[in-house]
């Protein structure tokens, strides 16, 4: 199904909307985040695993009964990824969604 067929007008000249100011300043929003944020993520990961590799007599300190720092570490890595998350979902609704429906609405407004 085209988009034609789903509105009843012509689709948008993608080219146009992909050069336009709000569509590149949208871009550099979500690439100001999500770059720097990956970055910081692989250079955590990173971390671990060269430690787990290089730092032995570190990772397997034992902090209480049979939990070490590797196995703390190692959870940190599970929760670093949800607060990324979190912080995405707050970013996104914050700055992104509402540029994203905006360029979406003057698109639409123009197809009808």
């Amino acid at each position: 199904m085209t988009t034609e067929t789903q509105t009843g007008g012509p689709s948008p000249d993608w080219s146009e909307v992909y050069d336009s100011p709000e569509f590149q300043r949208l871009r550099s929003r979500f690439r100001r985040f999500v770059f720097p944020m990956t970055a910081l993520f692989l250079a955590w990961y990173a971390l671990y695993v060269l430690l787990a590799d290089y730092a032995h007599g570190f990772m397997s300190h034992k902090v209480g009964g049979n939990i070490t720092v590797g196995l703390i570490f190692g959870l940190l890595q599970f929760l670093s990824t949800f607060v990324i998350t979190g912080l995405y979902v707050w970013y996104a609704d914050r700055k992104l969604d509402p540029a994203a429906e905006a360029i979406r609405a003057e698109l639409e407004g123009e197809q009808q």
